[in-house]
């Protein structure tokens, strides 16, 4: 889930209707794409282009709700997008997103039927998944003296300014939220405000180093961070460049997501679109596209052909007594979503001195 974005951006494109750069009409047989940084292997492109004669113009983004505010906006033209689980939800709700023609995408029979037909597309009328997999803690173990086992270790650790939390208020919010004992889909507003007094609490005590998303990344390869939340695919990216780092699913259970992908109602090459969803599902790609993100495919026939050090892998692939304990993000009411971003706007904007011992 995830490139590169500040809070101050964040924050404009939530307060405001920014047209943000897209892809625009394009001239010739295109298919315009918008996705997560570091999520597909960029690669397949050449194939798909010698395949079908379609050219790919790709884009990404870094948050939900940057991708949120681009088509929103109306500014941008985009034929593919890829939301995650709550924000697909959303976008139905608000007519953001066309509904597919199955007929066209054939290679939806690959799919694993447990990941069809979920809370946030129940008809499964506007999704195809792309990806699934969970939050949670990434720690140096040569930077930390006892491995983190919940999200509340998060905010107790006596470590200053060597903490990277989530820049998004599902995810930021949430593990606050999992910490205190609630529900990531809380319509509570006094749990929702508790869970942002922890994070200022956090905040004023000096722990936080920064709030990112992609930018972790270098962060936690580097050594320059003890502690970071963020998903456990791009966990197992960076463990291959820094063996040092670890990953903890917290014992309160963690976020279960599934990413898809959708056509918003901008798109301006739907066949296109269709071709490229297709391709996406086809088997050989989906392997070589879990080897280059390290996150966990939907499709079933992929997972029985793939590498058993892979398939079996119990960070990318976790036991069903793991995933028990996770919780997917669901949709909800706007009033919610809008106390949401108060809050976080709140938690964003705050100027807090820290308290050093």
């Amino acid at each position: 889930m995830k490139k590169l974005v500040s809070i101050t951006l964040c924050l404009l494109m939530m307060l405001s209707s920014l047209v943000l750069p897209g892809c625009g009409k394009q001239e010739g047989n295109v298919v315009n794409v918008y996705n997560w940084g570091e999520y597909i292997d960029e690669s397949i492109f050449e194939e798909f282009e010698a395949e079908t004669g379609i050219t790919v113009n790709y884009n990404t983004f870094s948050s939900n709700e940057m991708l949120y505010s681009s088509i929103k906006s109306g500014g941008s033209k985009y034929d593919v997008i890829i939301p995650s689980d709550y924000m697909v939800a959303r976008m139905i709700s608000e007519d953001l997103l066309l509904k597919l023609d199955y007929s066209k995408i054939p290679n939806m029979k690959n799919l694993d039927e447990q990941y069809l037909h979920l809370e946030f597309d129940p008809q499964q009328q506007y999704s195809v998944p792309y990806m699934w997999g969970t939050t949670g803690i990434i720690y140096n173990t040569t930077m930390v003296d006892e491995a983190p086992t919940s999200w509340m270790d998060l905010f107790t650790t006596d470590l200053r300014s060597q903490v990277l939390i989530f820049d998004n208020p599902r995810d930021c919010i949430g593990l606050a939220l999992k910490a205190l004992g609630y529900s990531f889909n809380t319509t509570n507003e006094e749990e929702i405000r508790q869970a942002a007094e922890l994070l200022m609490e956090q905040k004023r005590e000096g722990i936080v180093q920064a709030y990112v998303m992609d930018q972790i990344f270098d962060k936690m390869i580097n050594n320059e961070a003890a502690i970071g939340t963020y998903y456990a695919g791009d966990y197992v990216i960076m463990a291959e460049e820094n063996p040092d780092l670890a990953f903890c699913l917290p014992e309160e259970g963690a976020n279960l997501f599934v990413d898809s992908m959708c056509v918003p109602s901008c798109c301006e090459n739907y066949d296109n679109a269709l071709a490229f969803i297709n391709f996406m599902c086809r088997d050989d790609i989906v392997l070589r596209n879990c080897d280059a993100v390290g996150y966990s495919t939907p499709s079933a026939t992929a997972h029985d052909i793939m590498d058993p050090e892979m398939a079996e892998d119990p960070i990318i692939y976790p036991d069903e007594d793991v995933l028990e304990k996770c919780e997917s993000f669901g949709g909800l009411p706007s009033d919610v979503l809008s106390f949401y971003d108060h809050e976080w706007i709140r938690i964003c904007l705050a100027k807090v001195k820290p308290k050093f011992s």
